[in-house]
């Protein structure tokens, strides 16, 4: 069930998501509430899970990371057991960065980062060493021409 929100929310929701480094001073002069109401506010955020955290934003390429990588799985399991095991390798492993179980033709979506396509190879071995899949491909992202952590918080 999604919360109501007002304007004053959304704005916050939006200047927090441009710069989570925000004082509540700077955050109230921003969005032209007092302080306390502005603290307020965002401690019920908070509280409410709409705020979910705070996190500095890196840059993968700087780290060696150049390669994003779509890994494409389906299986032909899908009991409880294998499931277990599927997630406890999945968040495993600190380069893959996104776990999505789909609808349709394919079962999971995963994305990694990783420093290139040998790279990917042994995320690829440990994978498959940890969990039995059926089909797993992977497509390379050769430009990303949008990659945002932004949520829309614009008013409906």
């Amino acid at each position: 069930m999604a919360l109501e929100f007002d304007e004053i929310d959304r704005r916050l929701l939006a200047e927090l998501q441009r710069d989570g480094t925000l004082s509540v001073d700077q955050l109230s002069e921003k969005v032209s509430l007092s302080r306390n109401a502005c603290w307020r506010r965002v401690k019920r955020l908070e509280e409410d899970g709409v705020i979910t955290g705070r996190v500095a934003l890196v840059d993968a390429d700087k780290l060696g990371l150049g390669l994003s990588v779509f890994i494409l799985i389906r299986t032909s399991n899908h009991d409880p057991d294998w499931l277990q095991k599927f997630r406890a390798a999945v968040t495993g492993f600190p380069e893959i960065t996104g776990v999505y179980r789909m609808s349709g033709d394919l079962d999971y979506v995963l994305r990694a980062r990783v420093a290139d396509v040998k790279a990917y190879d042994r995320l690829y071995q440990r994978l498959i060493a940890k969990v039995a899949l059926s089909d797993v491909s992977a497509s390379f992202v050769m430009e990303e021409i949008k990659e945002t952590t932004v949520v829309p918080v614009e008013l409906r």
